[in-house]
């Protein structure tokens, strides 16, 4: 018989909502999955705790841990492979709060600009450990079990319709794309996904609390858990197959 996964959203930074969420789950044991759907970095205050705890995890606890690539994993590879301007300037992306936190100084206040000698290792990532890099490097773009598929931001729409992701050639947007059709149409397997926050999603086509458009978002074969987790939100995990959902808040 199958173990349970617990899939957690995009947690951004926010090391204290980790913390409390991993708190609310039931002991687990070597029978369980934790997925975790990417976006580990950037806005929220301690990003470099995140990557910390997150990479200790295996070595902690019994169950299975997946750690999944996020877009902004995946933007922070690209600055350090051939530098991406348009990725850390933006305030909204919240790039300097992870070089703060990395560097060990108090994270931006709003509106808040990079010092002089910030400059250069946040348009390199130069600020980034050699294992914490190897570790992004060897994130997986998906993860598939039992009970669902899970990614990022979406599974990609080809000629034929939506693609599972061992036969898809658009690796990428299944980190970065947000499309519409993904939630109103898709219909296979459960797909298990963030980075577009749950507050967007179309309210009416959710099964669960509908009213709260906060909340987890379940429709008939995908789930979204992107609660808004270092954006003034909270982080949320749901468990499979039983549907459960456990939040920070």
């Amino acid at each position: 018989m199958p173990g349970r996964t617990f899939a957690i959203g995009d947690i951004h930074g926010d090391i204290d909502a980790l913390l409390r969420l991993l708190g609310t789950l039931p002991p687990l044991d070597a029978t369980d999955t934790l997925v975790f759907v990417g976006d580990y970095l950037d806005r929220g205050p301690r990003s470099a705790d995140v990557v910390a705890l997150l990479r200790a995890l295996p070595s902690q606890m019994p169950a299975k841990v997946v750690t999944l690539r996020g877009n902004h994993e995946d933007g922070w590879l690209r600055v350090i492979e051939r530098g991406w301007p348009e990725f850390v300037i933006p305030a909204p992306n919240g790039c300097l709060a992870t070089l703060r936190s990395y560097l060990g100084r108090p994270p931006p206040a709003e509106g808040e600009g990079m010092a002089d000698d910030e400059v250069e290792p946040i348009f390199k990532g130069t600020f980034f450990p050699p294992e914490v890099v190897e570790w992004l490097r060897e994130l997986p773009y998906w993860y598939e079990d039992e009970h669902a598929i899970y990614v990022h931001a979406a599974l990609p729409k080809g000629p034929n319709g939506f693609e599972h992701p061992s036969t898809t050639q658009k690796k990428l947007a299944m980190l970065w794309c947000r499309d519409d059709d993904f939630v109103r149409e898709y219909r296979g397997k459960l797909v298990i996904f963030g980075h577009t926050a749950t507050k967007y999603l179309p309210p009416e086509l959710s099964e669960y609390t509908p009213e709260d458009k906060e909340d987890a978002w379940v429709g008939p074969c995908v789930i979204g858990i992107d609660t808004r987790c270092g954006k003034g939100g909270y982080l949320t995990c749901v468990e499979l197959p039983s549907g459960q959902v456990y939040e920070s808040r």
